[in-house]
């Protein structure tokens, strides 16, 4: 059913006090990153991502911020991530617009799959005909 004014903003604080908990915690684990990285060992390709996207995400906390600093602001905050999707935190991200992510790359990967096949079809037929 319909949820209430109460039970919506109830929900929206507990999702950003959430995200700023993963990020907490996200910025804790790289900061543990950076300090290996000074005293001269290999991070992993997996622990390299995560701290790139930790750096990231609290560069883009920054704006985040002025929204959730300046009174009345949070009702641009949907504008403005129609003009800049990526603009969000990565922890701030509900599991519909991951998934909408996921489906969007998805499906450019089965595009570039198919013009693959088609590409070696044609190719196949070039060759063939040259030999026949």
């Amino acid at each position: 059913g319909r949820k209430s004014l109460r039970q919506k903003m109830v929900d929206e604080l507990k999702h950003y006090c959430n995200g700023f908990h993963l990020l907490w915690i996200d910025t804790k684990v790289a900061a543990r990153m950076v300090w290996r990285l000074l005293h001269g060992q290999v991070l992993t390709r997996r622990e390299r991502r995560r701290l790139l996207r930790t750096c990231a995400d609290l560069f883009r906390l920054v704006p985040f911020l002025v929204f959730v600093i300046v009174p009345f602001m949070e009702f641009l905050l949907p504008v403005f991530l129609k003009l800049f999707p990526e603009m969000l935190p990565s922890t701030f991200e509900t599991e519909s617009k991951k998934e909408e992510k996921q489906k969007k790359k998805l499906n450019a990967k089965l595009e570039l799959a198919k013009f693959l096949q088609e590409t070696v079809a044609e190719m196949a037929k070039r060759n063939k005909a040259d030999t026949g």
